[in-house]
């Protein structure tokens, strides 16, 4: 059983995996697409749909001899240096179209697709189809028009900001954000995301098929990312909830996820974000969540 892994061994997690998958026995090598077209070679017939693999290590894989891809790590490509401009943005983008090509058409089973990995990138829509099923999100504001911020921030006790795709870590909103021409000169250069901010506590659901693992993430920090001394307790999420999990995944097209809760006082769950790709050594060294495990059973399963 041939499964890949696309990332490199300098990540622990994607190391992780490919670790716990030989010790089941199956093979599995990295797809580290950052070497093509240098070191790593595709080919693809979409009349026969006939596809195949070279890896660095001089190993072809046929499309149908992979049984299944570990999202890890999506890395581009990398194009050696050319004198002339124009011929080398002609070779990036021949070079990530293929690569682009091979994700989608590869029939094996992805964890998770690129359709999965794409969605996640526009996270105003990922909150729109969390409301659209059914959960609560944060009142949320993406704008860069100064006005409709500072009159989003005025219907609000408390608001953070955070950038629309990602990055950085969410700040709370001061007066000093909101002053006329820093905030003018701000949204002149790109928009932000506007959110309420929501008391409560922080927890973290990862879903992978029908499992869902819950841990309670105590931390004095805004960001729970930030602090480093975040205490992890495991908890039983209630069973709307864990609904709810399942019916993102679905929605989101993620057959594996982690899933950012806060928890207001009054015990409502509010959605914060859920992430295709997420680290969890830390939370399964914790708490003890057999992740890695759940990973193994999916990567090897018959679809």
């Amino acid at each position: 059983m041939n499964i890949l892994i696309l990332g490199d061994a300098s990540d622990a997690h994607a190391a992780r995996i490919q670790n716990a998958l030989t010790q089941v026995g199956a093979a599995a090598y990295y797809l580290n697409t950052y070497l093509f077209p240098k070191q790593l070679r595709l080919s693809w017939r979409p009349d026969t749909l006939a596809g195949c693999l070279m890896l660095p290590e001089g190993l072809q894989l046929n499309f149908p001899d992979i049984h299944s891809v570990f999202w890890r790590n999506f890395s581009g490509v990398s194009v050696p240096t050319l004198p002339d401009a124009n011929q080398q943005q002609v070779a990036f983008y021949d070079s990530m179209s293929a690569v682009r090509s091979l994700v989608q058409a590869c029939p094996c089973r992805w964890i998770n697709s690129w359709q999965a990995y794409q969605f996640h990138k526009e996270k105003p829509l990922q909150l729109s189809k969390a409301k659209q099923i059914g959960v609560a999100i944060p009142a949320t504001l993406i704008s860069n028009d100064p006005e409709q911020v500072r009159e989003f921030v005025l219907t609000c006790e408390k608001t953070i900001f955070k950038p629309v795709y990602g990055g950085a870590h969410a700040k709370l909103v001061t007066e000093e954000h909101l002053e006329c021409d820093r905030l003018k000169m701000a949204l002149s250069i790109s928009p932000v995301t506007i959110q309420e901010y929501i008391p409560g506590t922080n927890i973290r659901s990862y879903v992978i098929g029908d499992s869902v693992y819950s841990a309670e993430i105590r931390s004095q920090a805004l960001d729970f990312r930030e602090d480093a001394n975040a205490e992890l307790i495991a908890i039983n999420l209630p069973e709307s909830v864990r609904q709810q999990c399942l019916a993102i995944s679905k929605a989101f097209m993620l057959e594996w996820t982690a899933i950012d809760w806060r928890v207001k006082p009054n015990g409502e769950y509010v959605f914060l974000e859920a992430n295709p790709s997420p680290m969890f050594i830390h939370f399964e060294n914790q708490t003890g969540f057999p992740i890695t495990q759940e990973l193994v059973k999916i990567l090897t399963s018959k679809q």
